[in-house]
C-alpha cells in the first residue's frame, strides 16, 4: 500500500497541533527542516521538531535540507523521529551517517536534488531504509512537479527490483491528485503532499485520494 506522508510547510504553524490531528490517517509526518544554507530558506529546528514529536498522531519522517548533515542529523533521530532524510550533497560519510542513525533507531533516509545522479546510490542501495528523489529544487513548498525526474527514478526503482532490496522510494515536490500517478508508474512507493493535502476542505479525504491513485498506478 502505498504511503502518504503529508508535509507541515503547508500546514498552519498557529495551529499545529490541531492541523496534525487532521492527519491521523497518514504513514508519517513529513517535516521539512531547513537551515537558510543548504538551501534558501529557514523552517523548524530541533526543539519544533521535539514539539511536534510530542503532539503527531503519526510517526515523523524528517527531511534534512541542512549543510554539515553528518554533525546534526543523529540529533533529530536522538529526539525520536522515525525516519531522517540527510541529502547526499551535504554529507561528506553518507554510509557512516547512515548506519549512525540506524543505532540510534531511526530508519536512514537520503534524498538527492534534482541534479545529482542516481547511479552512484546502486551499489549501497542496502545501507538506506529509503531514498528520497526530489521532484522539484528544494527549499521551497508550492513548487512545479519535475516530470523530467521520472525517468531517474524508474532506472533507481528497477535497480532496487533487480537487487531485491526493500528500499523505500519516496517522492518530494509538487504531488498532487493531478501527479502522483507518474510518480507511482515510475517506482515511488511513498509521496510526500503538502498543498494537496492541507489546502483540501478534508486532509483525511485527501490523504485517501491519494493513496487510491498511487495503488491504482504502481509499478510492480
Amino acid at each position: 500500500m502505498p504511503r502518504i506522508n503529508p508535509s507541515i510547510l503547508s500546514a498552519d504553524f498557529v495551529n499545529m497541533e490541531a492541523d496534525l490531528a487532521r492527519i491521523a490517517s497518514a504513514d508519517f509526518v513529513h517535516v521539512d527542516v531547513m537551515d537558510n544554507h543548504f538551501v534558501p530558506n529557514l523552517t523548524f529546528g530541533p526543539q519544533m521538531v521535539e514539539r511536534i514529536q510530542a503532539t503527531s498522531p503519526v510517526p515523523l519522517d524528517v527531511h534534512l535540507m541542512i549543510a554539515d548533515a553528518d554533525r546534526w542529523a543523529p540529533g533529530y533521530a536522538e529526539l525520536g523521529a522515525a525516519s531522517v532524510t540527510f541529502h547526499l550533497e551535504a554529507a561528506t560519510a553518507p554510509i557512516t551517517l547512515a548506519r549512525r542513525l540506524r543505532r540510534i533507531g531511526a530508519r536512514a533516509g537520503v534524498a538527492i536534488k534534482p541534479t545529482t545522479p542516481v547511479e552512484p546510490l546502486f551499489d549501497v542501495l542496502d545501507e538506506f531504509d529509503q531514498i528520497l528523489v526530489m521532484t522539484v529544487e528544494p527549499g521551497f513548498g508550492g513548487q512545479s512537479f519535475l516530470a523530467g525526474m521520472m525517468p531517474k527514478l524508474a532506472r533507481l526503482h528497477d535497480e532496487v527490483r533487480r537487487r531485491g532490496s526493500q528500499v523505500w522510494l519516496q517522492v518530494d515536490g509538487g504531488v498532487s491528485e493531478s501527479t502522483i500517478a507518474q510518480a507511482a508508474e515510475a517506482g515511488a512507493d511513498t509521496f510526500v503532499a503538502g498543498s494537496a493535502v492541507f489546502g483540501r476542505e478534508s486532509p483525511e479525504a485527501a490523504i485517501a485520494a491519494l493513496r487510491d491513485e498511487a495503488a491504482a498506478h504502481h509499478r510492480h
